[in-house]
């Protein structure tokens, strides 16, 4: 056995409120503490979207009453709420920008409106944005132009890899994350890992390899391993639909992914694809500073790294009943897992009831 430290996943959809037949809070963080994640942030793009103070005590109040790990809710940006989300910057994970893929109330498709949010947001969190390619390029100017801090979430591409270096490199606030969906499989869903490869080669079907950003080539995914240095935060961007969503005529884009981080990433460390240490800096260290979070006390994650077993949908606690990982051989099992002094998960059971996580903005 070996302990770690619970981990932080940044980049969450727990579709509540309005889609709870994908996920909710409860099956959610319940997922999450079996994955050995003991802290996540939940997006804002859900129905209606969280992006004013009665939505924020919306999703709140649900968490309150149904998270079973720690949390943290992010606001919208939306056109014209720039003022409100501002003064709920304290009670916000972070501010959420989506510049690609989205529509109504959150979407932004003129640069004015961005500028508004780098303008008033108060950055002691950064904004993240949802921008790939191109995109991403004009977010990283207008944050360097307003001097706040940017998170890319879930980079897929070897330009967007390397543009981020170079801005680092010229001293740009500019942090990002990758999903591992985006390091294991490939265009079609075709496993890139040694451990996939053995039961899963023929990849996905078309609607469940459906996700954004798209699945990208293989040299796009080899970059991005060949510069995990540039990489902050692992983040699983769980994006829960159904399986009879995913295999339907039209397959919403979205993989679930709390309860397989850990393992493909232990997996990874045993493949000497990744260290320990850098899996603790992208997963527990980085996270809390990126997104100025409090320690959680107590709380540790017990792994029995010798484990070598199957991922199997029908024992993962997400609603949404599917995995792109079904099959795969990984190597390190999430046995115990105890949260603020108590035991919440142990040996395939959660432990703890509904409302014991706790809001850290609270």
């Amino acid at each position: 056995m070996i302990r770690l430290p619970g981990l932080i996943d940044p980049h969450v959809h727990l579709r509540e409120p309005g889609a709870i037949h994908k996920e909710d809070y409860d099956s959610g963080t319940a997922s999450a503490l079996a994955g050995g994640v003991t802290m996540v942030l939940a997006m804002p793009n859900t129905k209606p979207p969280i992006f004013d103070a009665d939505t924020l005590d919306l999703a709140l109040q649900a968490a309150s009453q149904k998270a079973r790990c720690d949390y943290a809710q992010y606001l919208g940006a939306g056109p014209d709420n720039a003022d409100v989300v501002a003064s709920l910057a304290p009670r916000a994970a972070a501010l959420k920008m989506y510049l690609d893929s989205t529509f109504g109330q959150l979407r932004l498709d003129d640069m004015s409106l961005w500028m508004e949010h780098f303008r008033k947001w108060p950055g002691e969190t950064p904004i993240v944005t949802h921008s790939e390619s191109h995109a991403m390029g004009a977010a990283i100017l207008m944050a360097h132009l307003y001097d706040k801090p940017i998170h890319i979430a879930h980079i897929s591409l070897r330009e967007e890899v390397l543009l981020i270096k170079a801005a680092k490199e010229r001293g740009v606030q500019v942090t990002c994350e990758v999903c591992p969906h985006h390091l294991f499989l490939s265009s079609g869903g075709i496993p890139l890992s040694p451990a996939g490869d053995d039961c899963c080669a023929d990849g996905l079907s078309a609607g469940r390899a459906e996700v954004r950003p798209r699945l990208a080539t293989r040299a796009d995914v080899e970059s991005l391993w060949e510069n995990l240095d540039v990489i902050d935060c692992f983040a699983t961007d769980h994006a829960p639909h159904t399986s009879l969503e995913k295999d339907g005529e039209s397959p919403p884009p979205g993989f679930p992914g709390l309860e397989t981080l850990l393992p493909l990433l232990l997996t990874a460390v045993q493949e000497g694809r990744l260290t320990l240490e850098q899996l603790l800096e992208k997963s527990v260290v980085n996270p809390g500073r990126i997104f100025n979070l409090p320690v959680q006390p107590e709380t540790w994650v017990e792994v029995d790294e010798k484990a070598r077993y199957e991922i199997k949908s029908a024992e993962l606690h997400s609603r949404c009943g599917w995995t792109p990982f079904e099959g795969w051989q990984v190597q390190g099992r999430v046995t115990r897992v105890v949260l603020r002094g108590r035991e919440a998960y142990k040996d395939g059971r959660v432990l703890v009831e509904p409302g014991f996580g706790r809001n850290v903005r609270g």
